[in-house]
């Protein structure tokens, strides 16, 4: 009787741990271990704002950072493994980036320039995290090319468009004459890239840079890692097949935007159902619809036996209280064609299992329409974050795969 407890204690940590995961996904007992790390972060930090002690975000914040900082001190500094890479941390146009140079030499004077956006749900994530840095100092050395990391404001001190805002500062001023100078960087091998929220950020930032007549040198590519592009709807066939997939669960990815839009969270249950986007709201056209319309954008393969879910009558006042719902600038997707063809040429990397994965093929099938050519690189394996997961104790083999298809495309295409 005495080992009772124990014996439940037990079953109650497996039954939290354990997550019922595609066939696919490999090692997937560490895809769960570093899924319950993040739940109960959001779970603690819930149940702290509950007691009254500070904003739930602040300890998630603090519980990546406590983390990624034992990861650094248990792996040490990256600069080892790429010692010939120069890195400054700085200000552009008051935006603190961080900044990456390859060794000197190289495949002549002049370099390729990268301006990369972290993820993290407009809410978490740093250029200095190891595995975003790691990835900026392997892609400054082999592709010779500067990189520029941008520290842009997160939640709770900022909503948009102060993240967009402050990476189209960034942008411009990394795109000006005199940091190309001083960099020797090439005006005509410019790219604007980043994942998830940070795919996000840079697919608005390429819109605007694209379409701004006042801004001489252009980016030649754009690169999006599993962006967000659309919060209209939160019931395509991506997010219903990849509800309860870690890392980004449904219900992760609408709070997420709630808080970037400056949203009511009263509204959470109305997004998930999709009745903040009802037939109710005039200001949504039928032509804004058809623009993430993923019945006629999305191949067959990806529809499976999902069915569109547009409400007739939803919730009163959303566009009102989530002001942001329908601005271009937070939500790329919903772009007009005469934007989308001045877009730079684009790689988009998607994954089966990620409740993102639409929206990034949709994006690629409208800017196709649009007449911008696209490179669409699927991973039926890939499931969200596994871009950033190549190194020790989280390393994915689908992660490498997936950061060496998109080096291999910009050294190609850059």
């Amino acid at each position: 009787m005495r080992l009772l407890p124990v014996v439940l204690v037990m079953v109650a940590v497996a039954y939290y741990v354990y997550t019922p995961l595609p066939d696919s996904i490999e090692q997937p007992w560490k895809v769960m271990l570093l899924d319950t790390g993040f739940r109960t972060g959001m779970h603690l930090s819930s149940l702290k704002t509950w007691l009254g002690f500070g904003h739930h975000m602040e300890y998630i914040k603090f519980m990546v950072e406590f983390s990624d900082d034992t990861l650094l001190r248990v792996l040490g500094s990256d600069s080892g493994r790429w010692p010939g890479v120069k890195v400054s941390d700085i200000t552009f146009a008051g935006i603190p980036v961080r900044v990456y140079e390859p060794p000197a030499g190289g495949e002549g004077h002049l370099r390729r320039g990268v301006m990369f956006i972290h993820g993290g749900g407009w809410t978490l994530g740093s250029a200095k995290m190891a595995a975003y840095d790691m990835n900026c100092r392997m892609m400054s050395d082999e592709l010779n090319a500067v990189v520029v990391s941008v520290e842009y404001r997160l939640y709770p001190e900022a909503h948009f468009p102060v993240p967009y805002l402050d990476c189209l500062a960034a942008a411009k001023h990394f795109l000006s004459r005199e940091v190309l100078t001083r960099y020797a960087i090439d005006p005509e091998r410019l790219a604007v890239s980043g994942d998830s929220a940070g795919g996000n950020l840079a697919a608005a930032v390429a819109q605007e840079i694209s379409a701004d007549d006042t801004v001489s040198v252009k980016f030649s590519v754009q690169a999006l890692i599993y962006p967000a592009l659309q919060a209209l709807d939160f019931k395509t066939p991506s997010c219903m097949q990849n509800e309860y997939v870690p890392i980004l669960y449904r219900s992760f990815l609408v709070q997420f935007w709630l808080q970037y839009l400056a949203g009511d969270i009263s509204l959470y249950s109305q997004c998930m159902a999709n009745n903040h986007s009802s037939l109710q709201h005039s200001k949504i056209t039928p032509e804004l619809r058809a623009r993430l319309d993923w019945t006629v954008l999305l191949p067959p393969k990806f529809k499976k036996n999902y069915k569109r879910v547009i409400v007739e009558k939803g919730s009163q006042g959303a566009a009102k209280e989530v002001p942001g719902l329908l601005d271009v600038r937070a939500s790329p997707l919903l772009a007009g064609p005469e934007v989308l063809a001045k877009c730079p040429r684009a790689y988009i990397l998607t994954c089966e299992y990620d409740v993102l994965r639409d929206d990034g093929l949709m994006y690629a099938r409208r800017l196709q329409d649009a007449g911008v050519k696209v490179t669409s690189d699927h991973f039926e394996d890939g499931f969200h974050g596994c871009f950033n997961l190549i190194a020790w104790p989280f390393e994915f083999d689908v992660g490498k795969r997936a950061l060496r298809a998109y080096l291999d495309w910009l050294k190609n295409n850059l």
